[in-house]
């Protein structure tokens, strides 16, 4: 084969397998952070519903919200389908347990704690109940721990079975589930002094200088 007819068959290919490596790179320029109407914060390659705070974000820039590190490629596209949120409480040993699994597993999570009675009533409304620890992986709502039925879910959403994550990455710290409330205005008035009325002066037998108190 001559060496023309070479280069014109090798051309195309090479062009194909450039544009090939070019559209990854191309559908992972947008991505947004959506904050839901329960707070829970989740990125995603579609816009945020009407209802739901979106903010468009540079997806090749996209980094864990604690320490800045950059996420695996394709680990991020699993996070950002299915984000995992832990909400743990207080001298909870089994949100311990729970949380050990994520972490050892190179999982990115979320954890909201559940330790006032605000954060309790969010978790009810949100969980159906107040058990702990309460995993959310996507739209899966798994109550309690059971190490099998975490792993089997994580598995599902195509998360690795060991973790893939740079050394520096550090997970978000924790959050209460309930926003902290402001407190009240105080509108009371302040206090105004009057003088008391001038008082007659006692010129008793008991009080002969006319004190007045």
């Amino acid at each position: 084969m001559k060496a023309s007819t070479l280069a014109a068959f090798t051309a195309p290919i090479a062009l194909v397998i450039l544009l090939a490596l070019a559209v990854p790179q191309v559908q992972a320029q947008t991505v947004f952070r959506i904050v839901g109407p329960d707070g829970r914060v989740t990125f995603s390659d579609k816009p945020p519903a009407p209802t739901d705070k979106g903010t468009k974000l540079d997806a090749s820039n996209l980094t864990s919200a604690a320490a800045g590190a950059d996420l695996p490629f394709e680990l991020r596209k699993i996070v950002n389908r299915y984000p995992v949120t832990l909400y743990s409480g207080n001298a909870c040993d089994p949100c311990n347990n729970g949380r050990a699994l994520l972490t050892g597993r190179g999982i990115p999570f979320t954890e909201r704690t559940v330790t006032t009675a605000k954060d309790g009533e969010a978790l009810q409304k949100l969980s159906g109940e107040t058990t702990l620890p309460f995993l959310t992986i996507g739209g899966q709502r798994i109550k309690g721990f059971q190490p099998n039925d975490w792993r089997e879910f994580l598995d599902a959403a195509g998360y690795p079975q060991t973790s893939i994550l740079s050394a520096s990455y550090r997970n978000p710290q924790p959050t209460p589930l309930a926003p902290a409330s402001k407190p009240a205005p105080d509108n009371t008035p302040e206090p105004t002094y009057t003088a008391p009325p001038p008082m007659e002066p006692n010129n008793g037998p008991g009080n002969p200088a006319g004190i007045r108190f």
